[in-house]
Protein backbone atom coordinates (compact mmCIF):
# COMPACT_ATOMS: atom_id res chain seq x y z
CA UNK A 1 0.00 0.00 0.00
CA UNK A 2 2.81 2.46 0.81
CA UNK A 3 4.19 2.21 -2.75
CA UNK A 4 0.74 3.15 -4.08
CA UNK A 5 0.48 6.03 -1.60
CA UNK A 6 3.98 7.26 -2.49
CA UNK A 7 3.00 7.20 -6.17
CA UNK A 8 -0.18 9.11 -5.29
CA UNK A 9 1.88 11.74 -3.44
CA UNK A 10 4.15 12.17 -6.46
CA UNK A 11 1.12 12.45 -8.73
CA UNK A 12 -0.49 15.14 -6.55
CA UNK A 13 2.71 17.18 -6.43
CA UNK A 14 3.29 16.80 -10.17
CA UNK A 15 -0.30 17.71 -11.09
CA UNK A 16 -0.45 20.96 -9.13
CA UNK A 17 1.35 24.27 -9.38
CA UNK A 18 0.57 25.84 -5.99
CA UNK A 19 1.68 24.88 -2.51
CA UNK A 20 0.11 26.48 0.56
CA UNK A 21 2.69 27.68 3.06
CA UNK A 22 1.60 27.75 6.71
CA UNK A 23 3.88 30.09 8.64
CA UNK A 24 3.75 31.92 11.96
CA UNK A 25 5.22 35.18 13.14
CA UNK A 26 7.44 35.67 16.19
CA UNK A 27 4.37 35.70 18.47
CA UNK A 28 2.92 32.57 16.88
CA UNK A 29 0.20 34.31 14.86
CA UNK A 30 -0.52 31.96 11.94
CA UNK A 31 -0.59 32.89 8.25
CA UNK A 32 -1.32 30.71 5.21
CA UNK A 33 -0.39 31.69 1.68
CA UNK A 34 -0.42 29.83 -1.66
CA UNK A 35 2.63 30.23 -3.92
CA UNK A 36 3.55 28.87 -7.36
CA UNK A 37 6.24 26.23 -6.83
CA UNK A 38 8.72 23.96 -8.54
CA UNK A 39 10.27 21.01 -6.75
CA UNK A 40 13.50 19.08 -6.83
CA UNK A 41 13.06 15.40 -6.03
CA UNK A 42 9.82 15.96 -4.06
CA UNK A 43 11.91 17.26 -1.16
CA UNK A 44 12.97 20.82 -2.03
CA UNK A 45 10.16 23.22 -2.97
CA UNK A 46 11.10 26.54 -4.59
CA UNK A 47 9.05 29.74 -4.95
CA UNK A 48 9.58 33.44 -5.57
CA UNK A 49 8.37 36.11 -3.14
CA UNK A 50 9.25 39.51 -1.85
CA UNK A 51 11.03 39.51 1.52
CA UNK A 52 8.35 42.04 2.54
CA UNK A 53 5.40 39.63 2.26
CA UNK A 54 3.89 38.31 5.49
CA UNK A 55 5.03 34.72 4.87
CA UNK A 56 8.59 35.82 4.02
CA UNK A 57 8.81 38.00 7.13
CA UNK A 58 7.46 35.10 9.19
CA UNK A 59 10.04 32.69 7.74
CA UNK A 60 12.84 35.15 8.51
CA UNK A 61 12.07 34.84 12.25
CA UNK A 62 10.61 31.31 12.29
CA UNK A 63 11.88 29.17 9.38
CA UNK A 64 9.82 26.07 10.27
CA UNK A 65 6.56 25.75 8.33
CA UNK A 66 3.84 23.41 7.21
CA UNK A 67 3.03 22.94 3.53
CA UNK A 68 0.17 21.29 1.67
CA UNK A 69 -0.28 20.57 -2.03
CA UNK A 70 -3.84 19.72 -3.11
CA UNK A 71 -6.34 20.11 -5.93
CA UNK A 72 -9.19 22.33 -4.71
CA UNK A 73 -11.34 21.50 -7.75
CA UNK A 74 -12.24 17.93 -6.78
CA UNK A 75 -15.62 16.85 -5.42
CA UNK A 76 -15.95 17.20 -1.62
CA UNK A 77 -15.05 13.95 0.09
CA UNK A 78 -12.77 12.81 -2.74
CA UNK A 79 -9.81 15.10 -2.18
CA UNK A 80 -6.28 14.03 -1.47
CA UNK A 81 -3.30 16.13 -0.48
CA UNK A 82 0.36 15.91 0.42
CA UNK A 83 1.11 17.40 3.85
CA UNK A 84 4.68 18.32 4.75
CA UNK A 85 6.73 19.81 7.56
CA UNK A 86 9.73 21.76 6.34
CA UNK A 87 12.40 24.34 6.99
CA UNK A 88 12.68 27.30 4.60
CA UNK A 89 15.37 29.76 3.68
CA UNK A 90 16.16 32.39 1.11
CA UNK A 91 18.32 30.91 -1.67
CA UNK A 92 21.75 32.54 -1.98
CA UNK A 93 23.29 30.25 -4.62
CA UNK A 94 20.85 31.08 -7.41
CA UNK A 95 22.40 29.36 -10.44
CA UNK A 96 21.75 25.71 -9.39
CA UNK A 97 18.32 26.59 -7.98
CA UNK A 98 17.30 28.30 -11.22
CA UNK A 99 17.95 24.99 -12.99
CA UNK A 100 14.92 23.75 -10.99
CA UNK A 101 12.69 26.83 -10.79
CA UNK A 102 10.22 27.47 -12.45
CA UNK A 103 10.08 23.85 -13.63
CA UNK A 104 8.68 22.51 -16.88
CA UNK A 105 7.38 25.36 -19.10
CA UNK A 106 4.05 23.54 -19.45
CA UNK A 107 3.36 24.40 -15.80
CA UNK A 108 3.09 28.09 -16.71
CA UNK A 109 6.00 29.57 -14.79
CA UNK A 110 8.44 31.94 -16.39
CA UNK A 111 12.22 31.69 -16.23
CA UNK A 112 13.97 34.27 -14.08
CA UNK A 113 17.51 35.55 -14.04
CA UNK A 114 19.74 35.80 -10.97
CA UNK A 115 19.68 39.58 -11.45
CA UNK A 116 15.85 39.63 -11.24
CA UNK A 117 16.07 37.80 -7.90
CA UNK A 118 18.78 40.02 -6.39
CA UNK A 119 18.94 43.54 -4.94
CA UNK A 120 17.84 46.13 -5.84
CA UNK A 121 14.94 44.15 -7.35
CA UNK A 122 12.13 43.28 -4.91
CA UNK A 123 11.95 39.49 -5.37
CA UNK A 124 13.95 36.59 -3.96
CA UNK A 125 13.98 32.84 -4.47
CA UNK A 126 13.09 30.68 -1.46
CA UNK A 127 13.34 26.96 -0.84
CA UNK A 128 11.64 24.78 1.76
CA UNK A 129 13.19 21.38 2.43
CA UNK A 130 10.54 18.90 3.51
CA UNK A 131 11.35 16.72 6.52
CA UNK A 132 8.40 14.43 5.95
CA UNK A 133 5.44 13.80 3.65
CA UNK A 134 2.00 12.52 4.64
CA UNK A 135 -1.20 11.64 2.78
CA UNK A 136 -4.64 10.76 4.07
CA UNK A 137 -5.19 7.07 4.61
CA UNK A 138 -7.57 6.14 1.78
CA UNK A 139 -11.02 5.00 2.82
CA UNK A 140 -14.66 5.56 1.93
CA UNK A 141 -16.42 8.29 3.94
CA UNK A 142 -17.63 6.90 7.26
CA UNK A 143 -15.98 3.51 6.70
CA UNK A 144 -12.98 2.43 8.79
CA UNK A 145 -9.75 2.02 6.84
CA UNK A 146 -8.46 -1.53 6.64
CA UNK A 147 -4.89 -0.92 7.90
CA UNK A 148 -5.82 1.07 11.03
CA UNK A 149 -9.53 0.52 11.67
CA UNK A 150 -10.08 4.28 11.93
CA UNK A 151 -13.17 5.91 10.42
CA UNK A 152 -11.91 9.50 10.66
CA UNK A 153 -9.36 11.28 8.48
CA UNK A 154 -5.81 10.39 9.46
CA UNK A 155 -2.46 10.65 7.78
CA UNK A 156 0.14 8.10 6.74
CA UNK A 157 3.83 8.93 6.26
CA UNK A 158 5.11 8.31 2.73
CA UNK A 159 8.37 8.78 0.86
CA UNK A 160 7.54 10.07 -2.63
Amino acid sequence: MNDDLAAMARSIIDANVYVTLATADQDGTPWANPVFFAHDGYRDFYWVSSPETVHSRNLAVRPRLGMVVFDSRVTPGSGQAVYMSATARQVTDLEPALAVYPGDPSRGGRPMSPEYLSAPNPYRLYVASADDHHVLCPRATGVPCSPHGLSHDHRIAVTP
